[in-house]
C-alpha cells in the first residue's frame, strides 16, 4: 500500500454510513467510469417599478392565488399532462436535468445553470419556493424572468388553462400552472437545457412530465412524512419516480434504505449512477473569506482551488453534486474520460448566489438568513454557522409552518442559539407565535426564549439582544425556520 493514500481514497473509507449489503444491489446496477464566460448571478427581485407592470404582476399573482395552494395536492399528473398536450408539449423541446431530494436542491440547481451558463449553454431554471417575488422560480440565463414577461407568459397560456380547468375533475393547482408557464417559457427563449427542480416528491410532482437526460438526487431526510411516507426509504420511493429510462442518475450520500430504493430503481430502468463518495465527491475543503476553498473529484477528474462563496460543508457537497451532474449533461464519463475546462469550472462557482442560505445581510451585528425548514435542513445551517462565522453568542429568530417537525428543527439548534426569539411570518400555514414559544420553553428553558408576534418586532428584539454584548463581542443573529419568514425579514432589513 502507497506511503501517501490517495486523498479521495480516505474520503470513501471514511464514508460511516454507508452498508456494505449495498454491494448487493449496487453489482446490479451499472456505475459511470471516470478515467480519464461567467454566468450572471441573481438577487431577489424586488417589486416592478412601473406602476402599471407592478399592477399586471399582482393581477396575475391574484389570479394564481385563487387556485389551490402549494401544501394542497391530488397526486396526479393527469392535469399538467394535459396543459402539456394542449401547448403543444413545449417539455421537449430542450434537453433537460431533474433535481429532487429533501434538502439542498435550490442550491444545486442554482450551481448547475451556474456552470452551464459558463460553457455558454442558454439555460432555464424552474425552483420552488421564492425567497420574495414570485418570479424568482423562472430563470432565464441566470437572472429572474422579468415581470413583463412573465405577465406575458400567463396571458398567453391563460386560454389553455381554462380549457384544461373545464375538462378535469380539479382545476389546475398553483403549482401546477407556475410549472406550465416555466416550461413555456423556456421553449419560448429557446433556452439549450432547462434546470427543474420537483415541487414534492417525484413521481406525480408536476415537473415529472419532462424526461430529464439527468436525474439529480440531493440527501433525502424525513419531510412531507405525510404525504411521501415516514422513511427515508419511503419518501426514496416516490422521488425515484424522476429517473427515466436509460438517464444518468447523480446520487448524493443518502441514508442507506434510501439509496438501496434509488438503486434498486436505477437497476430496473438501465440507468447509469454515480454515486458522492465512490465516483465523485469533495476531497477538501477550507474556509475562505467569504466561503470556501475546493479540491473536488469529479467524474473526469479531480478540480482543484474552487473557491465557493457559500458556507456551509453541505454547500460543499452540493458544488460536488452539481459538478457531476454537468459533467453526466456533457458525457463525461460515459461518452469521453476527460475533465471539463479547470478555468471555466472556476469562474461559475465564483459567481454563485443563493439567497436566503446563510445569507449575510447586514454587519454590527450580523445578520444572517437562512431557509432550514427542517432538522435536517436545520443541523446543516447549525454546523455552517458554528465552522463559517464563529460567533461568541447567536440570537436565533424563528418562524415556522404548522406543518413542519418544529421540535426537531429547535433541537438542532439548541446548541447554538445563546437565546431565541420566537415569531410567525404572514403566511396562512404559520405556526402561532405562543405554540411555538411553547415548544421552544420545553427545548431551550424559558430563561432563553422571548416571544414576538410580529416578525419587524423580533428582528429588533434579536438585534438588540446581540449588541448587549456590545460592539465588539462578536454577537450575531440568524433568521431561519421558513422560506417566508426569511423572504420577509430580507425585505425589512433592506434587502428587496
Amino acid at each position: 500500500m502507497s506511503e501517501h493514500p490517495d486523498p479521495f481514497d480516505e474520503i470513501v473509507d471514511a464514508e460511516t454510513d454507508r452498508d456494505p449489503d449495498l454491494a448487493v444491489i449496487e453489482a446490479g446496477s451499472r456505475t459511470l467510469r471516470a478515467q480519464a464566460g461567467t454566468p450572471q448571478t441573481d438577487d431577489v427581485p424586488a417589486r416592478p417599478a412601473d406602476p402599471e407592470v407592478d399592477r399586471a404582476l399582482r393581477e396575475v399573482e391574484a389570479d394564481l392565488a385563487t387556485r389551490w395552494g402549494e401544501t394542497k395536492l391530488e397526486p396526479s399528473v393527469s392535469r399538467i399532462s394535459a396543459l402539456m398536450d394542449v401547448l403543444g408539449e413545449p417539455q421537449r423541446a430542450y434537453p433537460s436535468i431533474h433535481i429532487t431530494g429533501t434538502n439542498g436542491k435550490t442550491s444545486t440547481a442554482r450551481m448547475i445553470e451556474a456552470l452551464l451558463g459558463a460553457f455558454d449553454l442558454r439555460t432555464g431554471r424552474y425552483t420552488s419556493p421564492h425567497v420574495q417575488s414570485i418570479t424568482e422560480r423562472i430563470s432565464l440565463d441566470g437572472a429572474p424572468i422579468e415581470p413583463e414577461r412573465f405577465i406575458e407568459t400567463y396571458n398567453d397560456i391563460k386560454p389553455y388553462l381554462e380549457m384544461v380547468d373545464a375538462a378535469q375533475d380539479y382545476r389546475l393547482s398553483f403549482f401546477e400552472v407556475l410549472t406550465g408557464m416555466a416550461y413555456a417559457a423556456f421553449a419560448d427563449a429557446p433556452v439549450d437545457v432547462a434546470v427543474v427542480e420537483v415541487g414534492m416528491g417525484g413521481s406525480w410532482d408536476a415537473t415529472n412530465v419532462i424526461d430529464g437526460s439527468v436525474a439529480v438526487v440531493t440527501p433525502i431526510d424525513l419531510d412531507h412524512t405525510d404525504r411521501l411516507g415516514s422513511t427515508p426509504g419511503e419518501i426514496a420511493g416516490e422521488k425515484a419516480g424522476i429517473i427515466k429510462q436509460g438517464a444518468t442518475v447523480i446520487l448524493a450520500q443518502q441514508p442507506v434504505d434510501a439509496a438501496q430504493v434509488m438503486l434498486k430503481k436505477a437497476v430496473e430502468l438501465d440507468a447509469t449512477v454515480a454515486r458522492e463518495g465512490m465516483e465523485f465527491g469533495v476531497v477538501s475543503r477550507e474556509i475562505a473569506v467569504g466561503g470556501q476553498l475546493l479540491t473536488l473529484r469529479g467524474l473526469g477528474g479531480e478540480y482543484q482551488q474552487i473557491f465557493l462563496p457559500l458556507y456551509g460543508a453541505h454547500q460543499a457537497h452540493n458544488a460536488a453534486v452539481a459538478l457531476a451532474a454537468v459533467e453526466a449533461f456533457f458525457g463525461v464519463g460515459a461518452e469521453h474520460a476527460r475533465a471539463l475546462d479547470l478555468d471555466t469550472i472556476r469562474n461559475a462557482f465564483a459567481a454563485v448566489a443563493s439567497p436566503g442560505r446563510l445569507e449575510v445581510v447586514r454587519r454590527s451585528p450580523t445578520v444572517v438568513l437562512d431557509a432550514a425548514h427542517n432538522p435536517s435542513g436545520a443541523r446543516a445551517t447549525a454546523d455552517g454557522i458554528t465552522e463559517s462565522f464563529g460567533f461568541s453568542r447567536l440570537i436565533g429568530v424563528v418562524g415556522t409552518s404548522d406543518d413542519k417537525d418544529v421540535r426537531g428543527l429547535l433541537e438542532a439548534f439548541e446548541p447554538v442559539f445563546a437565546e431565541i426569539v420566537v415569531t410567525r411570518n404572514s403566511s396562512h400555514r404559520a405556526m402561532d407565535a405562543d405554540e411555538l414559544a411553547a415548544i421552544a420553553v420545553e427545548v431551550f428553558g424559558d430563561e432563553r426564549v422571548v416571544v414576538e408576534p410580529r416578525l419587524d418586532d423580533a428582528l429588533e428584539a434579536a438585534i438588540t439582544l446581540a449588541e448587549e454584548e456590545s460592539e465588539f463581542s462578536g454577537a450575531g443573529v440568524l433568521v431561519t425556520g421558513s422560506v417566508i419568514t426569511v423572504g420577509e425579514a430580507r425585505l425589512l432589513l433592506g434587502r428587496g
